[in-house]
């Protein structure tokens, strides 16, 4: 009772068929094969380089950078309003 039985994979399948139509199943089995291919072979790629990845190489010392510091003098006082008030 734990388990799938045989007849609930056929109940399985039905749907599939009901939902996706006889024509579009080989279809979706081949592209699902073809990106697990693609996926495996990423993998296999992913772990050649990591086994020949060479060491980095280590930066000498860091050199300091003279920052640019420009002073500025007082900022202009800001505009203040003008007290001209208009008829309404």
């Amino acid at each position: 009772m734990g388990g799938l039985q045989p007849w609930h994979w056929v109940i399985v399948i039905a749907v599939f068929v009901l939902l996706f139509g006889a024509k579009k199943l080989p279809d979706a089995a081949r592209s699902l094969g073809k990106s697990m291919r693609i996926f495996k072979s990423e993998i296999k790629e992913m772990q050649a380089d990591g086994k020949t990845e060479p060491k980095p190489e280590t930066p000498g010392p860091a050199t300091p950078i003279a920052s640019e510091r420009v002073d500025v003098a007082d900022p202009a006082p800001a505009a203040e309003p003008s007290s001209d008030k208009r008829p309404a």
